[in-house]
């Protein structure tokens, strides 16, 4: 090869290089730009996601004590009835859910546990009128007393 051409062989991967370093920089900076904090539309769908795994879980564990030839006639009855309340209680807080959402809230979830139900709902603040609807629709399909209802605005 001649001088001159490994000049310019030489000359092109300096540039390049150069364009790579300059490009990693930028991306890198454009990177850290993007805010990182955790947005309530994502805070919903990963409680979402954990309660789904959770529950899919429990309902496996369900069906495998009920189909186990060791498993006892009782055990399997435990076992089925605990899996029919835990579906009943997954369709009652998707109905609850989806009517607190109809009411103009962006997004909602309810948990229930024993008699108490937390109902978190995306919203800075809420009214008292939206509190006394929200109130209403839980007692109406869960017929639990007011003082077993926590309402919590997550922002």
């Amino acid at each position: 090869m001649k001088k001159r051409t490994k000049i310019i062989i030489l000359a092109v991967m300096v540039v390049l290089l150069g364009v790579t370093g300059y490009l990693n920089v930028a991306l890198n900076n454009a990177s850290q730009d993007v805010p990182t904090q955790t947005t309530t539309a994502s805070y919903f769908a990963s409680y979402r996601e954990d309660r789904e795994s959770r529950r899919d879980q429990e309902l496996l564990y369900y069906q495998a004590i009920a189909e186990s030839p060791d498993s006892t006639p009782e055990a399997i009855q435990s076992a089925n009835a605990a899996r029919e309340a835990l579906i009943q209680q997954m369709d009652t807080e998707l109905v609850v859910e989806g009517v607190i959402k109809g009411l103009g809230f962006n997004d909602c979830v309810i948990t229930l546990a024993s008699s108490n139900v937390n109902v978190l709902v995306d919203a800075d603040t809420l009214t008292e009128t939206e509190v006394a609807q929200i109130v209403d629709v839980v007692q109406q399909h869960l017929q639990t007393d007011l003082e077993n209802i926590k309402i919590i605005p997550v922002e």
